[in-house]
């Protein structure tokens, strides 16, 4: 799978339209991981035990419990340059991550998917 920026009105309409959940991260002003960590738990509404580090993020994205149930879930990352641009390592490791959430959901079967888009 490839994490491609994409307009981002069309994909919230649509997913709306089709009553799934979305979820907003907006990493504008993020430098650090520290910040994109807490970006990221405050976006997702993660339960307390929540441990801001790599590993921790994709237990949250496989689990997703929390979140209301619907027939999908879309993650609309935005603002995301800044931060792609300065922490180009810890990019890579999100977009890696990312990528693993999806697949994950895919694979289970009956279960809501994951969508991720990169948002221009």
């Amino acid at each position: 799978m490839t994490l491609a920026p994409q307009p981002l009105a069309p994909a919230l309409a649509a997913a709306e339209e089709a009553g799934w959940t979305t979820v907003r991260l907006d990493l504008d002003g993020v430098r650090s991981k520290a910040a994109l960590m807490r970006r990221c738990a405050a976006a997702l509404r993660v339960p307390e035990w929540f441990g801001g580090n790599w590993d921790a993020l994709a237990d949250a994205l496989i689990d997703l419990s929390w979140l209301p149930e619907a027939p999908g879930r879309l993650l609309a990352v935005t603002s995301w340059r800044g931060y792609a641009a300065e922490r180009d390592e810890d990019w890579e490791t999100l977009g890696g991550v990312l990528e693993e959430a999806v697949d994950f959901w895919r694979e289970q079967a009956g279960a809501p998917p994951l969508t991720v888009v990169l948002a221009r």
